[in-house]
């Protein structure tokens, strides 16, 4: 019965790596996904940093200068997160022989 278990347990990866890359587009789907994703979160970096630039030309408060500059700092932080993730899990995941990272490109480029 363990043995059973076992072996079911071990097998769902692989069965898993079967259905995602022997489907026809959802390879396509997933990295145009992420593509898009990178996309408009590096968009939306762009407009925080402009935003946040334009705020700080009419604050005159040291206080609310430093909160600008913390959610611009954070904002960057977000899109170098999501920026390096992609192409992390795919170098990491062959590594790993993780299922997806087989048939899945996800570096945004």
């Amino acid at each position: 019965m363990t043995v059973l278990l076992s072996l079911f347990v071990l097998t769902q990866p692989v069965a898993a790596q079967g259905v995602v890359c022997s489907a026809s587009k959802l390879p396509q789907i997933i990295e145009g996904f992420f593509q898009l994703t990178t996309g408009l979160g590096l968009i939306g970096l762009v407009v925080v940093w402009q935003g946040d630039s334009l705020f700080e030309l009419f604050t005159m408060n040291h206080e609310q200068k430093a909160k600008l500059k913390e959610h611009k700092r954070a904002a960057l932080k977000s899109a170098t997160i999501l920026v390096v993730l992609g192409p992390l899990y795919t170098v990491a995941g062959s590594l790993m022989g993780l299922p997806l990272a087989q048939c899945v490109n996800l570096a945004p480029w």
